[in-house]
């Protein structure tokens, strides 16, 4: 899928890159999809032939915003700002059923991996976990999907504020608010909805924006994602609009 791939790059330094990640790609080698050969700090790295330190995660699934350091001393700045929570990002997604606006402020217990995390204390109480959450869209289809005759999804503007593990896809679920795609926390007769109907084979949530302090100009920078083809097409089908 990503053999001769080219990313997009959205912004770039001395001391910093950003790319557009798509979906389905890792951010870095990982033990638990150790089949996978392709890794944005990999490609990102042969393509601009420099190291890069990535700043901060973003889901196999999940595309948008991701932001490298080019060198360890940058790396370090940047990951105390997110430390103390200071960049705000933005995401984009579809979720089932008809949601409004509001704050989710519901603690999560630690993800942990088998193989990656199997020396971790698993007896961590859940840490705090918010997000705040805005209706953009919503639509009702006509479709059998389990037991209802109509399908009711919207689209909501996603704004974490804090960074726990799959944060979004878990706070989605919590509500029953389950994004579209999600083949974790998500629900399958959805799922095989969007695909059947939309030929939509990925998750949809997407990082739309990234703003931080710039560690050396002090500037505030504001990275901007656009939505591939697929997130794209299924807006329109659905009548919805976003400025990007």
């Amino acid at each position: 899928m990503f053999a001769n791939y080219t990313l997009e790059i959205i912004y770039q330094d001395k001391y910093l890159v950003a790319i557009n990640k798509p979906s389905g790609l890792l951010v870095h080698k990982s033990m638990i999809d150790r089949h996978e050969i392709y890794y944005a700090m990999k490609m990102l790295r042969d393509q601009i032939g420099q190291w890069v330190y990535p700043i901060h995660r973003l889901d196999k699934p999940t595309s948008g915003v991701l932001l490298f350091a080019l060198d360890k001393d940058t790396a370090r700045l940047l990951n105390e700002q997110f430390r103390l929570r200071e960049p705000k990002k933005t995401y984009l997604a579809v979720v089932r059923g008809w949601l409004e606006n509001g704050i989710i402020d519901y603690p999560l217990k630690e993800k942990l991996d088998k193989i990656a995390d199997k020396d971790a204390k698993e007896d961590k109480e859940a840490q705090e976990a918010v997000t705040e959450y805005k209706s953009l869209g919503q639509i009702e289809l006509h479709g059998a999907v389990g037991k209802y005759d109509t399908v009711r999804y919207s689209l909501v503007e996603l704004k974490p504020q804090t960074g726990r593990k799959h944060q979004l896809r878990r706070h989605m679920k919590h509500i029953s608010h389950h994004m579209l795609g999600d083949t974790k926390y998500g629900r399958g007769e959805h799922n095989k909805f969007i695909r059947k109907e939309y030929n939509v084979h990925r998750l949809l949530l997407h990082c739309t924006s990234l703003e931080f302090v710039h560690p050396y100009s002090e500037e505030t920078i504001v990275l901007k994602a656009k939505l591939d083809d697929t997130f794209k097409e299924l807006l329109n089908k659905f009548n919805w609009s976003i400025d990007e």
